[in-house]
């Protein structure tokens, strides 16, 4: 766990799309484009090859559960019959993900390194120390 950051940091971080480390630049330089590493802390944000794996779990369950719990309140409810609750729910699990998966990421990427900082952090808290900077 990181020290002296708290969960609801990590989450206002990734809610926001910006660096889960200092909370300074944005993730994002495009709608579906990463930059590599933070401008402010260098933080490298993709570990290792397929290491966003994870964020699509995030992603697709999110989209599942709310595409179920609509789909039977829709049909359920009997607000609109079932063939157009089907295709509202289908437009929706399409529309969804897409627009949903920066912040999957986000939260991916914050829910890391909030459990594991790894080295880098480490490095960054050791030159800190050198040069005599209070810990954060």
């Amino acid at each position: 766990m990181a020290r002296g950051k708290t969960y609801w940091t990590m989450l206002y971080r990734a809610w926001r799309l910006r660096c889960p480390r200092c909370g300074c630049e944005r993730l994002f330089k495009s709608p579906f484009r990463m930059h590599e590493a933070c401008a402010h802390c260098q933080l490298r944000y993709e570990r290792e090859p397929g290491y966003f794996l994870g964020s699509i779990y995030i992603n697709y369950g999110l989209t599942a559960v709310l595409a179920t719990i609509a789909y039977f309140v829709l049909f359920f409810t009997e607000w609109i019959d079932g063939e157009a609750a089907r295709w509202i729910v289908l437009a929706f699990a399409i529309v969804f993900p897409m627009w949903f998966f920066r912040y999957a990421r986000s939260l991916w990427l914050g829910f890391d390194h909030f459990w594991d900082p790894g080295d880098e952090e480490s490095e960054v808290a050791r030159k800190s120390a050198m040069r005599g900077e209070p810990r954060t």
